[in-house]
């Protein structure tokens, strides 16, 4: 399993919402590039940015950024947050990130997300943000009309392999991650990678995500408080023991 640590942005800085909350914003670093080279020096391979503003308004007003973390550590990366045209996909593939997620665009642009997936293949991710059991969307102010495997269902359809999975209720509460949910996900689509995201706050969740095969564990507040060591992270992730020789040769395995 990967870990992903993460950068929220939000007018150029990393910050953190409170369970999607845009009025209970912390912010962390006023130069996320910082942070980013914090997650490369701890062993991090890939890491997550989400433009917090473009999620909610559409747009990519944090691009600049990202590109910038991208180019200056060198790390695999996933984004999203406001990517609802074939022009902003582009913008971000032709950066040279990884994979670009969809989230609202997922729900309300599925020909988009067909097109993007037909071109892009693994190069395209789905953000499923669940809220009161549906999936939500625009900065999770919005209800769809989706529930999550029925949402699922349809990505699989159109030939998603990699879907973010996010309890909100659970995101930046600290209150552990929501095993049930993915446990459920992973036995169902096989086909399916899932990203847990959304509570990670301790290393037994890695270890629990880790053993219910899932794909990937996204890192977010635990973090930025102090509450899971990032070395320690990948090491469980990998299933190995920190700094050995063997859990880098694993983690190496991973991200290929």
């Amino acid at each position: 399993m990967i870990i992903l640590p993460a950068v929220d942005m939000y007018e150029g800085k990393a910050v953190r919402l409170y369970k999607g909350d845009y009025d209970q914003m912390t912010v962390y670093d006023d130069h996320p590039v910082n942070t980013a080279m914090k997650f490369r020096d701890a062993g991090a391979q890939w890491i997550h940015l989400v433009d917090l503003q473009g999620a909610r308004d559409g747009g990519t007003p944090n691009m600049g950024v990202a590109r910038e973390i991208l180019e200056k550590t060198g790390l695999r990366a996933e984004i999203g947050g406001g990517i609802r045209s074939m022009e902003v996909i582009k913008a971000y593939m032709d950066a040279g990130f990884s994979r670009v997620i969809l989230g609202t665009a997922a729900v309300t642009d599925q020909e988009l997300l067909k097109e993007a997936a037909d071109l892009y293949g693994p190069g395209i991710a789905v953000g499923a943000d669940i809220k009161d059991g549906f999936v939500a969307i625009k900065g999770w102010k919005e209800k769809s009309e989706y529930t999550l495997e029925d949402f699922c269902e349809r990505m699989a359809a159109l030939g998603v392999g990699t879907i973010i999975c996010t309890d909100v209720s659970r995101d930046g509460a600290m209150k552990g991650t929501n095993r049930q949910m993915y446990k459920g996900l992973t036995a169902r689509f096989s086909s399916v990678d899932f990203v847990a995201s959304g509570g990670v706050s301790s290393i037994e969740d890695v270890k629990a995500l880790r053993d219910m095969g899932m794909y990937g564990a996204i890192i977010g507040k635990a973090w930025y408080t102090g509450a899971i060591d990032l070395k320690e992270a990948i090491a469980a992730a990998a299933g190995t023991e920190p700094g050995t020789e063997t859990g880098a040769a694993a983690a190496d395995t991973e991200e290929e």
